[in-house]
Parts: C-alpha cells; structure tokens; sequence
C-alpha cells in the first residue's frame, strides 16, 4: 500500500444514483413516487432490513421489500407489477443518475488514497461506471455478478482486498445500508462509514455522511 490508505465505495447510493423514470416504467405516470416519497421508502426499508437481514439474495430480498412497501402504500399490491419493479431495479443500467462533481471529488480523494468499488450488481456495473465517466478513477471494481457473493458475504470482501493487495485495518469501505455495507466491511476487519443521502441512518450514533464533500472533510478529521 505504500502507506496509503485504500477506500473502497459502494455504488448505488452512493457514486450512482437510480433512474426512477425507467425502474418505475411498470406504473403510470400519475401513480409513481416522488423522491421524496423514495427516500422515506428507502430509509422505511433500511430500517426493516437492518432489524433483520433476509438470507439468500440480499439486494433481491432488498428491492422486494421497498417495492412490496412502495405497491402498498399506492393499494396496488400485485405480483407481477411487483416483479418487473424489482427487476428494473437490478439492471445496473438503470442506475446511471450521478451527482454534479462527482468524478472531481473522486479525483481529490484519490490523491490522498487508493479508491476502488464492492457492488452488489449484476455482474455489469463496470460498464455503467464507465458510462457516467468514472469507471476510470477506480484501481479495481469488484461486483458481486462476478464474485459470486453478496456483501455483507466476506467472500466479497477479501476479493476486493486481494485485487487491490490491501489490508483490512487500513481500508475504509463507504456504502448506504447499515447490515449490508456497514456490518459487512467492519466483519472483516476494515473502517466503515454510511453514506446516507436519504437520512436513514440521521438518528444513530454512527459514522456518516451524505455528499462526497461531506466525506472529503471526515477523511481529514
């Protein structure tokens, strides 16, 4: 390492943002949340999740979860709306929305660390990086698709610090939800911090942030 720290960052929620008019395509246009009501979905299925954590396909059983609650709270609870929902959500091309100046905040953080990415995806989020223009700030871009584990799995995690021949203890993981990003990197060994754009995490007493500025100065305290 050089002596340099490694940073490791989640992807949606995090770098990237979701394309709600393509995910929601299922429901009418008079019928779809707005972001507002997404992120009080969102931060409603952290809380459920991190309380207790389904087993088998995390980010399925995720996105199953906040569109059961999304259907719901419309009174139109039905299985097949309910499946393309959560289907357009795991496409990684749907999740191409991206913060002004985020590749210039990457580029500051990563003269002072190495950077690189763990996703839960499906195997193809490497070329949506690229497509938003920032795959190329990353040293390496570890995906679930192609691990073959889910975090919090530590499989996912070793795979990333090997590639990057990293140390646990000196490696910081940035990732939004608390069971699967937060508890997944400190099991191994490393630092963890929330990046908590919709507030979930506003009311615990845990290390967090909601913009890459935010992060940019926790790094230096």
């Amino acid at each position: 390492m050089a002596g340099r720290r490694v940073i490791f960052f989640d992807v949606g929620n995090t770098l990237l943002f979701p394309n709600r008019d393509r995910i929601l395509a299922p429901l009418p246009n008079g019928r779809r949340p707005s972001l507002e009501q997404w992120q009080g979905l969102e931060r409603r299925t952290k809380q459920e999740f991190d309380h207790g954590m389904l087993g088998g396909r995390v980010d399925h059983g995720f996105w199953w979860t906040f569109h059961t609650y999304l259907l719901q709270e419309l009174g139109e609870l039905n299985d097949g709306v309910r499946a393309a929902l959560v289907e357009n959500t795991q496409n990684s091309a749907n999740w191409d929305q991206i913060r002004p100046k985020t590749r210039e905040a990457l580029e500051r953080v990563r003269g002072d660390s190495r950077i690189a990415v763990i996703s839960n995806s499906d195997g193809r989020i490497e070329r949506v990086l690229a497509r938003c223009g920032i795959a190329g700030c990353f040293e390496s871009i570890t995906d679930s698709g192609n691990v073959g584990h889910e975090k919090p799995h530590p499989a996912i995690f070793e795979a990333a610090l090997q590639a990057m021949r990293a140390r646990a203890e000196e490696s910081l993981y940035v990732g939004d939800v608390y069971s699967v990003d937060y508890v997944g990197a400190r099991n191994v060994g490393m630092q963890a911090v929330l990046f908590d754009v919709a507030g979930a995490y506003r009311e615990k007493d845990l290390p967090r942030v909601e913009s890459l500025e935010q992060l940019e100065r926790w790094l230096k305290q």
